[in-house]
């Protein structure tokens, strides 16, 4: 094994993140206390099962506005915030299938091929930052790119404003919730943050978590335990099984070597323009990835037992053997959940 001890792979992963990105983060604190005790997670699996990861609160403990998430889906599914009228958010964030498009890349307007694997919108209101690179610092931000973004939905937003103002239904519906900002950029946005912070989707790990020890199967629970002593949880932990951090990928073996120019997106650094930010990426949240496939930016796992086996090698430096690897995959289906959210048309007027 090339690199036969766990501490040299979560330290080495520990400084490439402290390099990429400021130590004032408050997402990496817990990262940096995790990353402290390799032994811990290598010899004496975590008892405390909140320690790495946290159950996901009750809905009504996040203490939304239903008046604006039912505006927000309403919005959410409207043509009007495309150039062709044609497109919506759910035309690549598909609710009914884990929250992205289940494709290498979006399809964009007028069969436009996108650059990056599509993110699930399901409990992004999680992630510390949106989008691959982290370029949006809210879920309102990054509610404002995708609708004026020529190889997405294709819209200016001057005239998505106008398209919404001329609707009864929204004239009323933003009157009563936002009387003094009426219809804006500021207002569509803020609505459809409000609604995708409700896409939350329980699941049987979140009742293992909170102290059911019979949600979990005996195999899911063999792979959690393999989950934190390989050490995969010093990157996804939290409540949302990772979306607090960034990472490069690639940190112990050269992902990206065997890519041409084309296949490489550099993450962080098309923002920073710093050579320590390439390859630089939000680390994704691992809810509902079993219905997320393919995975990582570039699409470049078709199932989980790839993603597993790469994420071993490039960014723990270790080969994990098929056996751990299944019980992994096993436990990654207990964090599938179920939405109760359903999905509100939009005003035919």
């Amino acid at each position: 094994m090339k690199y036969p001890l766990f501490r040299v792979g979560v330290v080495l992963l520990a400084m490439q993140g402290l390099i990429s990105c400021q130590k004032t983060e408050s997402a990496f604190v817990d990262y940096q206390k995790t990353a402290e005790e390799p032994y811990l997670m290598t010899y004496a699996v975590n008892t405390a099962r909140t320690k790495y990861n946290q159950p996901l609160p009750d809905l009504k403990d996040l203490n939304l506005n239903s008046e604006k998430v039912a505006l927000g889906n309403m919005l959410y599914h409207d043509t009007r915030l495309s150039g062709n009228g044609k497109l919506t958010c759910a035309s690549c964030h598909g609710l009914a299938i884990g929250g992205d498009d289940n494709m290498p890349v979006a399809l964009g307007i007028n069969g436009q091929l996108g650059p990056i694997n599509t993110p699930t919108v399901l409990n992004s209101g999680f992630n510390f930052k949106q989008f691959w690179d982290g370029r949006a610092a809210n879920l309102r931000n990054q509610a404002e790119g995708p609708v004026a973004n020529p190889g997405e939905m294709g819209a200016e937003w001057p005239q998505v404003v106008k398209n919404i103002q001329a609707v009864k239904t929204y004239q009323n519906l933003f009157g009563n919730l936002y009387p003094e900002q009426g219809i804006s950029v500021y207002t569509i946005t803020d609505a459809i943050a409000e609604f995708e912070r409700s896409l939350i989707t329980p699941a049987p790990i979140d009742a293992y978590l909170k102290g059911n020890d019979n949600a979990l199967s005996a195999n899911q629970a063999k792979g959690y335990q393999l989950f934190q002593s390989y050490g995969c949880v010093a990157c996804h932990q939290g409540v949302n099984f990772g979306g607090n951090m960034m990472q490069k990928f690639g940190a112990l073996e050269a992902y990206f070597s065997e890519k041409n120019e084309r296949q490489v997106d550099k993450g962080l650094f098309n923002l920073t323009k710093k050579e320590t930010d390439k390859n630089v990426f939000k680390v994704p949240s691992l809810r509902n990835i079993e219905v997320t496939g393919p995975y990582f930016h570039n699409a470049g796992a078709k199932t989980l037992d790839d993603a597993i086996k790469i994420m071993g090698l490039n960014q723990l430096g270790r080969k994990i053997p098929d056996k751990d690897r299944a019980l992994i995959a096993d436990f990654l289906t207990s964090l599938t959940g179920k939405l109760e959210t359903q999905a509100m048309l939009p005003p035919k007027e």
